[in-house]
């Protein structure tokens, strides 16, 4: 079956999908005079969704939007960058019909523009209209999304040739001329925007108008990271809003909105709808702008369901352990895991040049979870400093491409000095707009950060560099990041797992740091590591895939015995060699004894398990006292 937006559907899908609006107007008559309606259309998706999976859904992430039908059922799976005031809208309206005077009563939940025949008009002043509240996000993709989420969450929905359909929403620029024509006003008059928003900074006089350039300018599209692609999506969320904050990663289902007339530069609005619209409101064309952008560029979802996803891997349930189909493929994979990891290891190795000690570190930093805080120290992090790596930047480059077949979200931090001094790296709040402008480290939890220092060189760090330096030293060391709020900061946690390519010893903290000792050297590093990734079963990859991503998830205790055996092997360690552990040892030895524990899938620390944890940190610090006195590798 095709919707008519040319994009093939699941046999059997219905009205649910290409006609949402139309399903919720019918349980809305059926239950409006009984309470607790709204949750009869939750359900209602919900149980559609499960029966016919929701990758039938056509997904904002993969299907161009002009192939999309308006008002039709979509998904979307992104990131909250920023949170807009909340707003009023009418819930529910009345319409007088001009011709007999008949009044109905519509519903306005889930839509930005009155559903009015051409004879219909609204009564603003109707005794029967109820306003309501929701929230609007700003939502964007994951940052960092390796390629290969992306190609395994794609919608079976694909993208199609349609003899009934030829789209005509073409993408377009800002100020493109057709995006703002005028539209009938008695069939679009603009509900959602008989709202209010909660910020009484109103004026009573009317605002200057801006200059046309500053209407014309391009929409920056506020992506995290540089070279971004994808839509940018504000997403009306009705219930519930308080359990999401800016920064987390949701799936959302729901209706899709493109209206040329919601675009908040046309002239030739009528009064009735210029006065409902909350642009009107705000201070500035540019927060005009960023609030009310063309929904060519920018469409709006209004969200009937909004799942937290506490992980983007497509290769695993979104809910952990919750149901049985999901404990029962836990089980299967735990009955694998510890081949898994010897595979994973041996592929690391050969990826860090034959260092196994290496490979072993690397492998608890990418399993390495901050699983909860104590007061303001983070527990579980494992930021990881590689050092001795080649000065060309070419093998950590090549490092990175291993790392995102690996991870669901992962960024190459190029460390130079022109990077440090003009990047931003700390999201700061544009009063002019009432946005939060991204930054480089507002990224979701989970994400690994590769930060490359073999490309630093001699040079000096202005006041913005030092800034982004010590952003990046809080986030490795507390994991978190102070958003500028030009008259104050305001501290928003993280979970971003930091590994710095160095020569020698980075100029950044870290939690342990192991010396790469390579036990070749290829001829050609590009040559290698394409044969590498390319020797690598998808089928292997994906088991790599799904045992990092568990084993970050997963419980681990230490029992009273092991406990007291842990503190009396410290005791006879610190008096054999008072030098030799400090706290600060023993904090990294029972992080490393957790992080080998969990990647032999085991939920709790054994004495032979710590016996391996001492022997590989004793190697590791003996390498480092044999490499103490010379440079980075050459290769």
């Amino acid at each position: 079956m095709l919707m008519s937006g040319g994009v093939t559907c699941a046999p059997g899908t219905g009205e649910w999908i290409t006609e949402p609006l139309r399903c919720v107007q019918r349980l809305y008559e059926e239950s409006a005079a009984l309470p607790g309606w709204e949750p009869k259309v939750t359900n209602y998706f919900q149980e559609k969704i499960q029966e016919n999976q929701s990758c039938w859904v056509p997904s904002l992430n993969d299907v161009p939007l002009h192939y999309l039908k308006p008002n039709s059922l979509v998904r979307f799976r992104c990131m909250v960058q920023d949170m807009f005031d909340p707003e009023y809208y009418m819930g529910v309206y009345e319409t007088v019909d001009r011709s007999n005077n008949a009044r109905a009563l519509h519903l306005g939940k889930y839509r930005d523009v009155a559903d009015c025949k051409p004879q219909q008009e609204v009564d603003i002043n109707s005794s029967k209209t109820v306003t309501a509240e929701r929230q609007t996000f700003y939502c964007v993709p994951v940052p960092g999304e390796s390629t290969w989420v992306k190609e395994s969450s794609s919608s079976q929905a694909k993208v199609a040739p349609s003899t009934s359909y030829v789209p005509n929403r073409q993408k377009r620029s800002y100020d493109e001329g057709d995006e703002h024509s005028a539209t009938p006003r008695e069939q679009h008059t603009d509900v959602s925007e008989a709202n209010i928003p909660k910020r009484h900074e109103m004026e009573s006089q009317k605002k200057p108008k801006e200059s046309a350039s500053a209407i014309s300018a391009p929409m920056d599209l506020n992506f995290p990271l540089p070279d971004e692609k994808g839509p940018a999506c504000l997403v009306k969320v009705y219930e519930n809003w308080d359990n999401f904050k800016v920064n987390d990663v949701l799936e959302v289902f729901g209706v899709l909105l493109v209206e040329p007339c919601l675009s908040v530069i046309n002239e030739d609005r009528d009064p009735l709808s210029a006065c409902f619209d909350p642009a009107d409101s705000m201070d500035t064309l540019e927060e005009q702008r960023v609030h009310s952008p063309p929904t060519s560029l920018v469409p709006r979802i209004h969200a009937i369901i909004v799942q937290k996803l506490h992980h983007n891997n497509p290769l695993i349930p979104s809910s952990v352990c919750e149901t049985d189909e999901s404990k029962q493929c836990l089980a299967s994979f735990m009955a694998e895991l510890c081949s898994v990891r010897s595979e994973l290891l041996g592929f690391l190795t050969h990826a860090l040049l034959g260092d196994g000690l290496a490979a072993e570190y690397l492998i608890f930093h990418l399993i390495s979870n901050v699983y909860a805080r104590r007061d303001v120290l983070p527990l579980g992090k494992f930021t990881l400093n590689l050092s001795g790596c080649p000065r060309n930047g070419m093998f950590t480059q090549h490092l990175h491409r291993v790392v995102q077949q690996l991870v669901p979200t992962s960024y190459y931090l190029r460390m130079t000095i022109e990077n440090m001094n003009s990047l931003r790296f700390i999201p700061q709040k544009d009063y002019n707009a009432n946005r939060l402008l991204s930054g480089i480290l507002q990224l979701s939890s989970h994400t690994s950060l590769l930060v490359d220092e073999t490309l630093l060189e001699q040079g000096q760090l202005d006041t913005t560099g030092v800034r982004n330096v010590t952003a990046l030293g809080n986030v490795i060391t507390w994991q978190k990041v102070d958003y500028d709020f030009s008259y104050h900061r305001m501290e928003f946690p993280c979970n971003i797992n930091v590994l710095v390519a160095s020569e020698g010893r980075s100029l950044l903290p870290s939690d342990c740091q192991i010396h790469l000792k390579p036990q070749l050297v290829p001829p050609n590093m590009e040559q290698y590591m394409v044969a590498l990734l390319s020797a690598v079963q998808p089928s292997l990859l994906n088991k790599f895939r799904i045992y990092i991503s568990l084993l970050q998830m997963m419980d681990y205790s230490i029992s009273e015995d092991v406990t007291k055996f842990v503190e009396d092997d410290f005791v006879d360690m610190r008096k054999d060699d008072p030098q030799s552990m400090s706290a600060e040892d023993l904090h990294r030895l029972l992080l490393v004894a957790r992080l080998l524990s969990l990647s032999s899938g085991h939920g709790s620390l054994s004495r032979e398990r710590w016996q391996k944890a001492k022997q590989l940190e004793s190697q590791r610090k003996s390498r480092l006292q044999d490499q103490k006195h010379f440079g980075g590798n050459e290769l």
